[in-house]
C-alpha cells in the first residue's frame, strides 16, 4: 500500500472516533463475545451482553419491517435497529434499502414506502435519510431529514444504497434525484455523477440508479437500473466500462446492483430478470442464479443484492421472496433466512420471516465491496 492509502485509513479512523467522542463511546475495547440466544434486547442490552458485530454475523435491511438486524449462524437475532413494521416514525429506518458496518457502527439507508406498496402505509411513507447509528441505537450522524423529499442542502429523494468510504466520505445513491453523490461529514456535496432530478442514458446522466461502489482503483462503479447497465466512471464523469455494450434487456434487465470482484469480474444483480450473473471484463457470463425457480416461488422475486462472499459462496436478498439465501458455486442454498415467499416478523429469529430485505452482507466480510478501512488492492477487501 502506498502512503495516501494509509492516510486514508487514518482519516477514516479520526472521523470514527470524532463520532464516536460525540457520544462518549470509545471506539477500543469492545467485547467480540459469541451471541447468545433468546429474545432480542434492546440494541444498549445486546451490545452490553457482546452479543454484537461477531464476525460472520448477517447483517440484514429488512426493508418492510422497517429495521435492520444483526443474524448469527443459528438465525437468532442478535441485535436490531428499528421497532418493526408497524412503526412509520424516525425511531426506525421506514423502507430500510441498505446497511453496512463502519467498525462497531452501522451506516444505513432509508428510503420509505411509496404510495400502495404495503397495506400498513397506504399513502406511502418517506424516510430519505442515510444514518449512523451506534451500537446502543443512537444515531451519530445523519444526511437527510426524516420524512423531507428534496434535492437542496441536506436533502436526499428515495436514498437506495451508501457506501462508507475510506477517507471518511459517505456515497449515496440518491435514486429518485437521478444522481450518485459524495457527501463529507459535514454534509456538503464534493462529487456527483449524474443531472440532479434529470434522467438519461447520456455522459454523467443516470436512469434511477440503485447502487454505487468505490473501486480500488478511484473509479465509481455504479448499478444504472433503468438504463438496463452498469457503468465504471471515472471522476471526471467519463464512462470507461459498461455491461452490456448496448441496451438488451435479455442481457440485463434493471440492474439493482454490481460489485467488483477481486478476479476483476462484476457480480450483477439482474432483477427483472431474477438472477443475477458474474461477467468477465469483455462481458461473458460465466456464473448465474435464478431465484425464480423454486417450487414455491413468486414467479417475479426481483432480487436485489448479491455479494461474493470470502469462502466463494454468493449472498442473495430475495426481496419478494422474502428471504436471504446463501448459494455455493455450484448452485446449491447452503443457508436460508426467512421462509419462501412468506413475510414474517420476529424479534428473536428469522426462521419466522423477514418482509422483502433489500440487502444483506456479512460482518467483516467485504469482498468485492467497499470497505471501509483502507484498500488491500491485492485481495479487494
Amino acid at each position: 500500500m502506498n502512503m495516501s492509502i494509509h492516510g486514508a485509513a487514518w482519516r477514516r479512523r479520526t472521523a470514527i472516533v470524532a463520532v464516536a467522542a460525540a457520544v462518549g463511546l470509545a471506539v477500543t475495547g469492545f467485547a467480540w463475545a459469541p451471541s447468545t440466544d433468546g429474545p432480542a434486547p434492546t440494541a444498549a442490552a445486546q451490545f452490553a451482553r457482546g452479543s454484537f458485530n461477531r464476525p460472520g454475523d448477517l447483517l440484514i435491511a429488512d426493508q418492510f419491517n422497517n429495521r435492520v438486524i444483526e443474524v448469527n449462524a443459528q438465525h437468532h437475532i442478535v441485535w436490531q435497529f428499528g421497532v418493526g413494521p408497524n412503526d412509520f416514525t424516525a425511531h426506525s429506518i421506514v423502507g430500510v434499502n441498505d446497511a453496512q458496518r463502519v467498525g462497531p457502527f452501522t451506516l444505513m439507508a432509508g428510503t420509505g414506502t411509496p404510495p400502495a406498496t404495503i397495506p400498513e402505509c397506504p399513502q406511502g411513507c418517506p424516510d430519505n435519510r442515510v444514518i449512523l447509528v451506534d451500537p446502543f441505537g443512537h444515531i451519530v450522524w445523519q444526511y437527510g431529514t426524516f420524512s423531507v423529499t428534496g434535492a437542496g442542502a441536506d436533502q436526499l429523494n428515495t436514498p437506495v444504497q451508501s457506501t462508507w468510504l475510506p477517507d471518511a466520505h459517505v456515497l449515496i445513491t440518491d435514486q429518485a434525484n437521478e444522481r450518485v453523490i459524495e457527501v463529507n461529514l459535514a454534509h456538503h456535496i464534493v462529487w456527483q455523477y449524474g443531472v440532479t432530478g434529470t434522467s438519461g442514458a447520456g455522459t454523467d446522466q443516470l436512469n434511477n440508479p440503485n447502487s454505487a461502489e468505490l473501486l480500488s482503483n478511484g473509479r465509481i462503479l455504479i448499478a444504472d437500473e433503468n438504463n438496463n447497465r452498469v457503468i465504471e466512471v471515472t471522476r471526471s464523469h467519463q464512462i470507461v466500462w459498461q455491461y452490456p455494450a448496448s441496451p438488451d434487456p435479455s442481457l440485463l434487465n434493471g440492474a439493482a446492483f454490481a460489485s467488483r470482484l477481486p478476479n476483476g469480474d462484476t457480480l450483477i444483480t439482474d432483477a427483472n430478470n431474477n438472477r443475477v450473473i458474474e461477467v468477465t471484463h469483455t462481458g461473458n457470463v460465466v456464473w448465474s442464479y435464478a431465484t425464480n425457480t423454486q417450487p414455491g416461488s413468486n414467479p417475479s422475486p426481483l432480487p436485489t443484492r448479491a455479494v461474493r462472499l470470502r469462502n466463494g459462496d454468493t449472498l442473495i436478498s430475495d426481496q419478494f421472496n422474502d428471504r436471504v439465501i446463501e448459494v455455493s458455486p455450484a448452485g446449491h442454498i447452503v443457508r436460508q433466512d426467512g421462509l419462501l415467499n412468506m413475510s414474517g416478523f420476529s424479534t428473536t429469529t428469522t426462521n419466522a420471516g423477514l418482509y422483502a430485505p433489500y440487502d444483506a452482507k456479512v460482518v467483516g466480510d467485504f469482498t468485492g465491496l467497499t470497505p471501509p478501512f483502507a484498500f488491500d488492492i491485492h485481495s479487494g477487501r
